[in-house]
């Protein structure tokens, strides 16, 4: 006669369950979930879509515009008050106006010139390891000339070139000078991963199989690198933006036009640490430190999901969701 356990039905019938919707919702879901339960990633993007929310609605934040003829609204550098609550800049244009829409320009150059860079990086590094002979050669070549060069110092030239011609796109030039300045490093370290990744077995499968070379590379290989990759996007745009707003701190951009780096000009150029005027460089560089410091956060949460030695630091429930998940898979 034989006794069945009747007590281990349910929980098997649970586990069975749960892990079907785990498959159900998906990779996205479940990668989003693991973003959202890390708090330096969940903190670091809360930031970021502050500063992005404030750049979209910065024509319903405020009735003055932040640069041009019809400006000016007060007589000189006023402190912050009940009307201009970052007071008012030394041509006496209203400061939260200017941070608001500055923040478009700051952020729309980071955002170009890291996503520009970081497809550079992909193809390069990428197509460089996994065809390998003469054109892992050129590329190489090609990655360790743009990596020797010196990346800030270039685009003061360039940038400081082109304020000089007169062109009147600054914003842009600065942008593509940053993207080409910053691509070679990441290149660099995604070629080492590239080279480990293609003896994998599951790469040699997919070869056997007659996939086709681009399926190869961007189904097969780059999703394994996508944690090295976001890593990298981030780390791009932290220095193309400490970079834009240095070379618009130095007047190398378009310094009639408002952006964080332009308004940290004014306040130099005007004296305001000496003369104490605070408001006009404070709320700017504080700008600056707060979307660097939320890129940085986000960084270091990449670094905890993608790295196993990183993740005994992490809340314990979440170690336990990243274990659930390796176990589904």
């Amino acid at each position: 006669m034989q006794v069945s356990n009747m007590s281990e039905t349910p929980i098997e019938t649970a586990a069975l369950v749960e892990q079907t919707d785990r498959r159900q919702r998906g990779p996205l879901l479940s990668a989003l979930r693991l973003l959202y339960r890390n708090p330096k990633i969940a903190a670091g993007l809360a930031i970021l879509l502050f500063f992005v929310l404030v750049a979209l609605a910065a024509p319903l934040l405020t009735p003055y515009p932040p640069d041009g003829p019809n400006s000016q609204v007060a007589h000189g550098a006023q402190p912050p008050s009940r009307e201009h609550i970052l007071g008012t800049s030394s041509l006496g244009q209203d400061m939260f106006s200017q941070i608001v829409y500055g923040a478009r320009v700051s952020l729309l150059i980071g955002f170009v010139a890291a996503t520009g860079s970081t497809a550079l990086q992909v193809i390069f590094g990428l197509s460089s390891a996994y065809f390998g002979g003469l054109i892992d050669e050129v590329l190489s070549l090609l990655i360790n000339i743009f990596l020797v060069l010196p990346g800030l110092p270039l685009a003061i030239v360039l940038a400081s070139l082109a304020s000089v011609s007169g062109a009147g796109k600054n914003e842009f030039v600065i942008a593509m000078v940053l993207l080409f300045t910053s691509w070679a490093y990441g290149a660099r370290v995604l070629r080492s991963q590239t080279l480990s990744l293609k003896e994998r077995e599951f790469v040699t499968a997919a070869r056997s199989m007659g996939e086709v070379t681009w399926r190869m590379i961007f189904m097969e290989i780059l999703p394994n690198e996508i944690a090295l990759v976001a890593s990298t996007y981030v780390g791009t745009f932290v220095y193309a933006l400490g970079a834009e707003v240095a070379l618009e701190f130095l007047g190398l951009g378009d310094v009639s036009r408002a952006s964080w780096g332009s308004i940290l000009f004014w306040a130099q150029l005007n004296g305001a640490l000496i003369t104490g005027q605070w408001w006009l460089f404070v709320p700017a560089g504080l700008c600056v430190a707060l979307v660097c410091g939320a890129l940085t956060l986000v960084n270091f949460g990449i670094d905890e999901l993608a790295n196993p030695s990183l993740r005994q630091a992490m809340p314990r429930k979440l170690r336990k969701l990243l274990k659930a998940r390796a176990v589904v898979a």
